[in-house]
């Protein structure tokens, strides 16, 4: 690790204990991106607001023409409630740092502050902190607003902890990393009537109950067995009382695979299905897509080279590089698919990510900041 960043890790650890304590969901992380332009800028970094809502860029350049690297954070928590019971625990209701996006923030502040004071001899870095990963969005804002247009990478990195890796290793690899995900939902409208007459009715809620039996054999009778693919539903609600046949229902759910030829063959069924039960129930059955992210994929380099930094910091033996891609996804992925980059997985003890109880590890700090130093060190040839 590097020196400097371990003997700044109390004050780190400070940053992101209180980033816990004040967590912000997507496109409403104020604070946030408050505190880290004024923290950039008391490095001397060159500070650049207002890319997808709350985004933001800081720009560290090198003395002589070269590469450009991009290193991503993401900054918003997640709408859920808190059960760690630390000191430092969320005061906002309902909103909860329970996948290590505070963590994310510090170590690449932290990352900033050594480059900042030694700054690469050829080339820039491009320090993006991202709005509204959780909800797929903020990514895709940032391009929308102008984020490569105006702050050009030659390559682009993100490095996020994970609990199903061990401590004192990493994990990157070439090719598909992360799953896409297709965020859909179905809403049902019909006839509602009294719960004794339902001949007068046209029942939305046995529509829902079919189409949530429908929707999960999808994988297993239209996807090749050779092909990853999950289709989950995650919410069905309708009516207000048993005696009450609603006139509404309302189903949501994820498509993830790694292949987007295997993604559209699935709306495309899906589709079908909604169309068929209208047809045959009398109901509109309304299918959307309220959210779509590619899958994450590893430019095989690029991986190469996120390996060797990470093995710089941890060593080679604790790098691994053949591990199978993850049904997760991230946004990130918009941003690999305009320039050649890398996902990195840092391992860490506790509980899952998105679990109530989860709580970043603080010291990855100054090692996550290590790696992405050593990466930016090692693609600008600062050590040539």
């Amino acid at each position: 690790m590097l020196q400097d960043i371990v003997a700044f890790a109390p004050t780190l650890e400070a940053w992101r204990r209180d980033l816990h304590a004040h967590p912000e969901t997507a496109f409403q992380e104020f604070r946030t991106s408050d505190f880290v332009a004024k923290t950039l800028a008391s490095f001397g970094v060159e500070v650049h607001r207002g890319l997808g809502g709350t985004g933001l860029v800081g720009v560290i350049r090198g003395a002589a023409d070269g590469p450009t690297i991009g290193l991503r954070a993401d900054m918003d928590a997640l709408p859920m409630e808190e059960q760690t019971g630390l000191a430092y625990r969320s005061t906002v209701a309902h909103s909860f740092h329970g996948c290590g996006h505070d963590g994310h923030t510090v170590m690449l502040l932290a990352a900033a502050r050594h480059l900042a004071a030694n700054p690469p001899r050829r080339g820039k870095v491009h320090l993006i902190f991202q709005p509204a990963e959780e909800v797929g969005q903020g990514a895709e804002r940032m391009i929308a607003d102008g984020l490569f247009e105006r702050f050009p990478c030659s390559e682009v990195y993100a490095l996020h902890t994970i609990p199903l890796y061990a401590e004192g290793t990493a994990c990157v690899r070439p090719g598909a990393t992360l799953s896409g995900t297709h965020v859909f939902e179905i809403a049902v409208r019909g006839v509602g009537g009294h719960g004794a007459a339902p001949h007068t009715t046209v029942d939305p809620l046995q529509v829902a109950a079919r189409l949530a039996a429908e929707i999960s054999s999808i994988v297993g009778r239209h996807v090749d067995p050779l092909e990853p693919a999950v289709v989950s539903l995650g919410q069905l609600s309708a009516g207000s009382a048993p005696n009450i046949i609603p006139a509404e229902a309302y189903l949501a759910g994820t498509i993830r695979s790694y292949d987007p030829a295997t993604e559209a063959r699935i709306v495309e069924k899906l589709d079908a299905i909604c169309r068929g039960l209208a047809l045959m129930s009398g109901c509109t059955v309304a299918l959307s897509s309220k959210a779509s992210c590619p899958p994450c994929l590893n430019d095989p380099r690029a991986a190469a080279a996120a390996a060797e930094a990470a093995g710089a910091v941890l060593g080679a033996e604790n790098v691994q590089t053949g591990r199978r891609p993850l049904p997760f996804s991230d946004d990130f992925a918009l941003m690999l698919a305009q320039w050649p980059g890398a996902y990195i997985f840092l391992g860490q003890p506790g509980a899952m990510c998105h679990h109530p109880t989860f709580d970043f590890d603080d010291r990855l700090l100054p090692i996550g900041a290590s790696i992405l130093c050593r990466l930016v060190e090692r693609q600008t040839g600062a050590n040539a």
